[in-house]
């Protein structure tokens, strides 16, 4: 089982990003899991969202406390979220921002496999809005291999209509574009 936290904040999609990769997985014959984590969150709050995907029915319905992936849509989150808590020591972080994997690590003392990609300038670029849940996706993809790109074809044009082919050229670079260090 592979056990994913999103950090973003209200507005930014990170709650769309676990429904769509949840349903990517059960249509390629996975089971998954996507909720969100809600309090008294607004717009701009700092939000968290979650993901499991197994080959296996999942039995667990708690919270997601040591997952293997962190996924951190908005940059500025760090410092102010403990992004890390919880992370498995052999865990993935994969960050939103324009720096580079090293500087990542170093600025949280963090010693597992990093990976960056400017998810929203990506965005900006192929769909004209500064909202990179969907180009997260990709990177996701790339740095845990647990779904293929083609996987979310189905569901994002489900969800997003005639903007689903920027969503989609979107992903595709952020997960062409990522940088990882291990």
């Amino acid at each position: 089982m592979i056990e994913v936290r999103w950090h973003g904040r209200g507005g930014q999609g990170a709650v769309t990003s676990v429904e769509l990769l949840a349903v990517a997985a059960i249509a390629a014959g996975k089971y998954a899991q996507g909720f969100p984590s809600f309090g008294p969150e607004r717009r701009g709050a700092p939000v968290a969202a979650f993901t499991r995907i197994d080959d296996k029915k999942i039995n667990i319905r708690s919270g997601i406390y040591e997952p293997d992936v962190v996924l951190v849509l908005d940059a500025s989150l760090i410092g102010l979220v403990n992004v890390l808590d919880g992370l498995k020591p052999d865990g993935k972080l994969i960050v939103n921002t324009t720096k580079s994997p090293e500087e990542i690590r170093k600025e949280l003392h963090f010693s597992g496999t990093a990976a960056t990609v400017d998810g929203t300038g990506i965005a900006r670029k192929e769909m004209g809005v500064p909202i990179a849940n969907t180009t997260m996706i990709g990177a996701l993809l790339k740095v845990t291999g647990v779904l293929g790109l083609d996987a979310m074809k189905d569901p994002i044009e489900h969800r997003f209509g005639r903007i689903a082919q920027k969503n989609l050229n979107a992903m595709k670079r952020a997960y062409d574009e990522i940088k990882i260090s291990n």
